[in-house]
């Protein structure tokens, strides 16, 4: 077999119908002649002593054409076969994707288990097999059957074993793309491992993992457009949360000063190869930190999740390629980038005019423009391609953050930073906001701009704002998504780093 594969797709309907059917009778057949070992097509239980893997990691030292003595009983799905008179030969595969080789032949398993066996197993099914562990005279480790079952009886047959599986259909059954690619399950494995990682980096910083709601009365935590939806117990209009950072902020007035959420966050915008309307997000809260700080903790996390995956800092990407992603990343300034970039001065105090002349000299077309869509916009067009290096883009404008700190120093602009790798943003953190007042007085700038059609912006959130009137001291917190993680070291496009993505 190969690893890559065709669509079942491509077989004709009469002859996926012709191919069901006749398992369809085999089923019945199994159903008919079940025994106390084989239970029919789908037997409850089967008495396996070992996986796959184990008898790879066990008996891989057995020298060509020799017997272990150690009979073993093991399950798996036959991805190959071939039958001759006296001999036929499986290949079975674990969900890993180790295989072994299943021998059944006259001598060993009988007359009537062998003719059972080319009767009524095709490509696809589970089957459950019994004997001695040998190493075949081609040097292949193998399971010399005495005695085999049906574990379960596949009705669909596998896809074309000798070409590559369509995007479409690595998306939409995306539990073929597991069966025959490599890629699909290696990415599995690393995001379970991403997972493990981060969640013990933050441990080690003695961080708090919570869950917050994801049906919210309001919107808000994030400029983004929310799915709604309606709670009849409540006969109310509620929002899938767009994020969770304002219930977590509560959780840090109310005393849990490091605490993080790993869980889904909902976005009604556009889908492309880095967005996707349903996405795993990380969000994290420091108190007595700031964006610095939670910067240095961001980097700790990436860094180490690599490291876990990949053995090292400098990974190897589904196109081959090579990034680093070690070291002390870059910190650049946002205005200062892109003053360099354009080759004009551009500060908090630029006019909205001079912004404008200068995107439509360069063709950047920005929706509702004030000072810092437009900054934002400018800086995206002329600065963010040339990034190469992972980078921290610090100090954005007041206008687009209104849940982030005035900078201590810098008049005009927030202490808040994006982290761009390879060209996407995959990150985001803050001096979070913590006066209440202010708060306020931005909540409101967002409402009015609601008002005017922006329908990103945010809602006044009387309850918040009661929690940050009980104090919430000084922090630093980041948000990042979990899909781009996977992105940024595998080179995956989001929908491949996702297990079951959305699709029309």
């Amino acid at each position: 077999m190969s690893k890559n594969a065709t669509p079942d797709s491509e077989l004709t309907a009469d002859e996926i119908f012709e191919q069901k059917a006749v398992r369809l009778a085999k089923r019945e057949r199994l159903i008919a002649e079940s025994s106390d070992l084989g239970g029919g097509a789908y037997p409850v239980s089967l008495p396996v002593t070992h996986t796959i893997p184990q008898i790879r990691r066990e008996y891989d030292h057995l020298e060509t054409d020799t017997a272990s003595g150690d009979t073993v009983a093991i399950a798996g799905r036959v991805v190959f076969a071939r039958n001759t008179g006296k001999l036929c030969f499986a290949s079975l595969q674990a969900g890993d994707g180790s295989r072994v080789q299943a021998m059944i032949s006259l001598a060993e398993a009988g007359e009537d288990s062998l003719q059972r066996w080319k009767e009524l197993v095709d490509l696809g099914d589970h089957v459950f097999v019994r004997g001695e562990v040998i190493s075949s005279r081609r040097g292949e480790l193998s399971v010399l059957v005495t005695e085999w079952a049906m574990a379960s009886k596949a009705l669909l047959p596998l896809p074309n074993l000798h070409n590559e599986l369509n995007e479409e259909t690595r998306v939409r059954q995306r539990y073929l793309d597991l069966i025959v690619r490599e890629q699909a399950r290696n990415t599995i494995l690393a995001r379970s491992t991403v997972m493990t990682s981060l969640r013990q980096t933050f441990s080690d910083h003695s961080f708090i993992e919570v869950e917050t709601p994801m049906l919210q009365t309001l919107h808000g935590g994030a400029s983004a457009r929310p799915f709604t939806t309606h709670s009849n117990a409540f006969d109310t209009e509620l929002y899938l949360r767009i994020a969770p950072e304002l219930f977590l902020k509560r959780a840090v007035v109310g005393g849990i000063d490091r605490v993080f959420e790993i869980n889904r966050n909902f976005r009604n915008e556009g889908a492309d190869s880095t967005h996707s309307p349903e996405f795993a997000m990380l969000e994290a809260y420091e108190a007595y930190g700031d964006y610095n700080s939670i910067a240095d903790l961001t980097q700790e996390l990436i860094q180490r999740a690599t490291l876990a995956v990949a053995g090292g800092h400098t990974v190897t990407l589904a196109d081959g390629a090579e990034y680093d992603l070690g070291g002390n990343w870059d910190r650049i300034g946002m205005y200062e980038s892109l003053s360099e970039a354009a080759r004009v001065k551009i500060t908090p105090e630029t006019p909205v005019s001079d912004l404008l002349e200068l995107a439509n000299r360069e063709g950047v077309e920005v929706n509702l423009p004030n000072h810092g869509k437009l900054v934002e916009e400018l800086w995206e067009h002329f600065v963010k391609d040339g990034l190469t290096r992972p980078t921290f883009v610090m100090d954005f404008p007041v206008e687009t953050s209104p849940l982030t700190r005035s900078h201590r120093s810098t008049p005009g602009v927030v202490e808040k930073w994006d982290l761009y790798i390879r060209g996407f943003e995959l990150a985001t953190g803050y001096s979070e906001l913590v006066d209440p007042v202010v708060q306020r007085e931005r909540f409101v700038a967002q409402a009015r701009q609601a008002a005017a059609g922006d329908d990103e912006a945010m809602s006044v959130d009387e309850e918040f704002l009661r929690a940050l009137e009980h104090a919430m001291p000084p922090s630093g917190g980041m948000g990042m998504g979990i899909d781009r993680l996977l992105m940024a070291i595998t080179g995956l496009g989001i929908r491949e780093t996702i297990l079951f993505p959305l699709v029309k």
